[in-house]
């Protein structure tokens, strides 16, 4: 179902976070959709520019059909016609809502439109308003828009202060500004001394400091998550987010009156970055076992918890509805729930996961704020935590730090008025990123053009590279066999391919499985561990799906370039060597959208393929032909590749930028590189201008919070 399909959640109680209920009574968007032009009320000069937008892809259909659809509804005003187009299509680019004063100030910039292309539409709706103010009160004029709650017809539009919504991006606004501020707000009962020989016990003694720069972020993170229902821990890579969780769990369980009936979850966005969280989080509280010296039976308090869960499958997707199994009326059996990759939580999910929580649970959301958000409508993280950096604390919030962890907080940190402010910690060391990787995304991050591409040029210690002015054969050569002083690429992968084990199979007497076949099968799965492993420590990352230097074009380059030197055989779509991507949940099949798989010979029927996944230390498989949703994973977008980090990172940008390419991007697919990162530019300059370009999506999220 479209995110733009008109049947909303149920309606806010009012405009300041709520409306009365209503029943929409329009129909859903595929129904519109089949409206002709002859139905719509569109003027035909505005009608035939929309087709033309449309087919020269500048809009969307779903749009298009969007707006036809509000002209019928009421007066077909050129104000609000333009505004639905517009609105429909932010929407599509990940914005909850359209500020007036935007469209107004750079249409064409807003939109990545061609100079004047705004214009001709304009021009083909009639006159209109000149200034923010009148446009504003034509738009407030017409009755498809809701402007005061006792009005409440279902209209599809609102319009608040100056922006104008989708009613259900408004409902997911109000919803997650007032449940994060009521969790915020909601204090948990602690034993202070408790909490203190905890996080002593945990991270050591603590030594009180008033210098920022030698502030232990991560044990002030543990004391402040603990104190209320809701915390975020956000910080860039290697600042050490898991390493800071697996002491919160090991003080929620030190806490707890009984520590083996507390119920904690910890979920992902994709099964990658679940799995992931999860052995993580094992790792370290396996570690922090002797560090509690008995205190604690962590080892077989953490063998409790269950699996890392994807959060469509916590929260009961179903196939035939937008709508999850569990909610509000159906609340999640959870005291504590762990959310990590944050920033790739969209604004309806996260309104769904508030809406399924219990009251007394507790939400700690792990995440970049500095990355890239998700591919749908809203930036909750980067919303929640915009101002984490200035810290933004009250003088009880120190109180509590100084108290709780032997901590004090930094005094020019000490000007905070909101609850949320007060339960948000930014870890600010990276341990991981302090080499030449970890410099190149500081600097990326912070837009500084000419020490990027200093770093980038003059690096000798072989961990950055810049393929400038690149050609496809160089690409080619980059995927297959490395670079100078780098090994890793997809050659170990196709040297494994080579060498797959035969199993040797002894027929068993009464069909029951000999020594020997289960020997043999041993030997080919830990030879598949191989190769998914010596697969995942290399990967092309690319800016853009469409063009030759784009994820559809790349996939092609290299699996044309693996049949021509005979290192697959390509007989169809599926082939053994074949890594692919699941792009849709399957909860039948256990595999998730951004799951990773590599398709090999079945050892019980060599004719037929198999995909395997590896999942924590397990390695599991599915019949290649029951994947209906996959595409070939050789290259994957920045976006995909999110939750996951390889050995080798190879960013290849296209020749044209646009509004595609901003820092985010750069950032979040340099940080995906663990020891080796190499960009690739075909045109010189699409690197600086992506470092200046910022991606901003609108939403009134921040506004409510405050």
């Amino acid at each position: 179902m479209s995110s733009l399909e008109l049947n909303p959640a149920q309606p806010p109680q009012s405009l300041q976070h709520s409306l009365p209920p209503s029943q929409p009574v329009y129909p859903a968007l595929q129904e519109i959709a089949a409206v002709t032009t002859a139905q719509h009320g569109l003027p035909a000069a505005l009608d035939q520019q929309l087709e033309l937008l449309m087919q020269q892809g500048e809009l969307r259909r779903l749009g298009v059909a969007f707006t036809r659809f509000v002209a019928q509804l009421g007066t077909a005003d050129p104000v609000l016609l333009l505004s639905c187009v517009v609105l429909s299509e932010l929407e599509g680019r990940g914005h909850s809502c359209l500020r007036i004063p935007d469209l107004l100030s750079d249409p064409d910039a807003l939109l990545g439109w061609p100079t004047g292309q705004w214009q001709a539409l304009q021009n083909s709706a009639g006159p209109l308003p000149a200034t923010s103010r009148l446009w504003l009160r034509q738009l407030a004029a017409c009755s498809q828009v809701l402007l005061e709650a006792e009005l409440d017809h279902g209209q599809p539009l609102l319009l608040v202060d100056d922006r104008l919504y989708l009613r259900r991006y408004w409902n997911y606004e109000c919803a997650v500004a007032s449940a994060v501020q009521r969790k915020a707000s909601q204090p948990r009962s602690l034993d202070l001394q408790q909490v203190r020989q905890g996080l002593d016990t945990l991270f050591g003694v603590a030594k009180n400091t008033d210098a920022a720069q030698t502030v232990d972020w991560q044990r002030i993170a543990c004391a402040i998550a603990v104190r209320s229902h809701f915390s975020i821990i956000t910080g860039g890579p290697g600042t050490g987010k898991t390493y800071t969780v697996a002491r919160l769990l090991a003080l929620l369980f030190s806490l707890s009156a009984q520590a083996e009936q507390l119920r904690i979850v910890l979920a992902a966005p994709t099964g990658k970055a679940a799995a992931r969280l999860k052995q993580a989080i094992d790792h370290a509280l396996s570690g922090l076992a002797e560090k509690m010296q008995g205190q604690l039976p962590l080892t077989e308090l953490a063998a409790r918890m269950a699996p890392a869960a994807t959060l469509h499958s916590l929260l009961g997707a179903r196939p035939d509805t937008r709508r999850f199994r569990h909610h509000a009326g159906n609340p999640l059996d959870v005291d504590v729930l762990i959310v990590d990759e944050a920033s790739m939580v969209h604004l309806e999910m996260m309104a769904a996961i508030l809406d399924a929580l219990p009251p007394h649970a507790m939400l700690i959301l792990l995440g970049d704020k500095d990355q890239l958000a998700s591919v749908e409508a809203g930036a909750v993280l980067g919303d929640l935590c915009h101002n984490a950096s200035a810290g933004a604390y009250l003088p009880e919030t120190a109180a509590y730090v100084q108290a709780a962890s032997g901590q004090q907080l930094p005094a020019a940190m000490l000007h905070g008025q909101s609850a949320l402010a007060q339960q948000t910690v930014m870890l600010r060391e990276s341990r991981r990123f302090g080499g030449p990787i970890g410099q190149l995304a500081l600097a990326v991050n912070a837009g500084q053009v000419a020490a990027s591409s200093h770093l980038l040029q003059t690096d000798n210690s072989g961990m950055l590279s810049w393929y400038a002015q690149v050609q496809l054969p160089a690409l080619l050569q980059l995927a297959l066999a490395g670079r100078a002083g780098v090994e890793d690429s997809y050659l170990t992968y196709l040297q494994l391919l080579q060498a797959a084990p035969v199993l040797q199979s002894d027929a068993a007497e009464d069909g029951a499985e000999s020594n020997a076949d289960a020997g043999n099968e041993a030997d080919y799965l830990a030879w598949v561990k191989q190769v998914l492993l010596a697969f995942d420590r290399f990967r092309i990352l690319c800016a853009v799906r469409e063009g030759e230097w784009g994820v559809a074009g790349v996939n092609a380059l290299i699996e044309q370039a693996l049949m021509t030197q005979r290192w697959i055989q390509k007989r169809s779509d599926w082939y053994a060597g074949r890594p692919v991507m699941i792009t849709r949940n399957d909860y039948g099949l256990g595999v998730f959208n951004g799951d990773i798989g590599m398709t090999l010979p079945d050892p019980r029927r060599p004719d037929s393929l198999r995909v395997y996944f590896l999942q924590g230390e397990q390695v599991r498989s599915v019949l290649a032909t029951r994947l209906a949703d996959v595409e070939t994973a050789f290259a994957m977008t920045v976006h995909k590749s999110q939750g996951s980090e390889f050995s080798h990172v190879a960013l290849v940008l296209p020749e044209q930028g646009g509004n595609l390419l901003a820092r985010e991007l750069l950032y979040t697919g340099i940080t995906r590189a663990r020891q080796f990162f190499t960009l690739l530019t075909p045109q010189p300059g699409v690197f600086a201008d992506a470092l200046q370009r910022q991606t901003k999506r609108v939403s009134g999220l921040q506004a409510l919070l405050s």
